[in-house]
């Protein structure tokens, strides 16, 4: 057997048995949210009600559930881009193990997706680039670069028969948009964001504010994948200053540490797949 090889069946393992969370299940469970999470976190849960009234009485945008994409100039942009980036979704997100389960990977996750059934392809995390898998999409890399307050920005892809139960996000400084890549045209493939319906169109975009409760269902028998991109949200003094100390504290917190270290593992197994 030759090195080559060895390595290989060592990635293989590693994918088979990586486990952030010891003992947790596998396939289709729901694994326990982490309760070491950062204590900014954990006290803005009790307090997030006046920090984000804070905010949202200083946004420069409106606060609904569903925000109109024209007050976003740059959607644009990845709606002219979409089928570039679609193919570099499809090339690098669907290629075997290259896409881990969100619930292995991010903490706050956990409680909310089941393994194997909502997995992620992540370009940004928090303000921190991942380098490995920017290098593979270039063509979208360029594109998010250029999104103005960039936060996050992945490959979202939900397997058949998946629903997400209801969650919120965490801090209204921030503000979710959706670009349709892959979507199944057979079946009830739908998002309810506060008392809103919403569903997603191949090349369209659809922002929205994920503070307000929100979940998803893929009844259907595909998969659909868009790219998650979630950026600061548009603000004046002092609903800015709480927003940006807020994330500065999380971008530190082990709590986002852990998630990049988790992704990190994962492509140095799979690379070693593509030996």
């Amino acid at each position: 057997m030759t090195a080559g090889n060895d390595r290989a069946i060592a990635g293989s393992r590693y994918l088979q048995d990586f486990d952030p969370v010891p003992g947790s299940p596998r396939a289709g469970a729901t694994l326990a949210a982490d309760p070491g999470r950062p204590l900014i976190i954990r006290i803005g849960k009790h307090l997030r009600g006046i920090f984000d009234r804070l905010i949202a009485s200083s946004s420069i945008v409106a606060n609904d559930p569903v925000l109109d994409v024209r007050h976003f100039a740059w959607t644009a942009m990845l709606r002219d881009h979409w089928q570039a980036i679609r193919d570099e979704a499809t090339a690098v997100a669907l290629r075997g193990q290259a896409s881990p389960s969100l619930a292995t990977i991010s903490p706050d996750h956990r409680s909310i997706a089941e393994v194997d059934k909502w997995r992620s392809f992540f370009l940004w995390g928090y303000g921190y680039p991942i380098d490995d898998n920017l290098a593979r999409c270039p063509r979208t890399r360029d594109i998010v670069e250029r999104i103005p307050g960039l936060n996050s920005a992945f490959f979202s892809i939900l397997a058949p028969g998946t629903h997400i139960p209801e969650h919120r996000g965490v801090t209204k400084g921030l503000i979710t948009c959706h670009l349709g890549l892959i979507v199944p045209r057979e079946g009830n493939l739908r998002m309810r964001v506060d008392d809103r319906v919403v569903r997603w169109s191949e090349g369209e975009t659809l922002v929205f504010d994920d503070t307000y409760p929100h979940e998803v269902w893929n009844d259907t028998e595909e998969t659909r994948v868009v790219l998650l991109v979630q950026f600061e949200r548009p603000l004046r003094n002092p609903g800015k200053w709480i927003a940006d100390l807020f994330l500065r504290i999380v971008r530190r917190s082990a709590f986002v540490q852990e998630a990049r270290a988790n992704i990190a593992s994962w492509n140095a197994a799979v690379k070693l797949l593509d030996v």
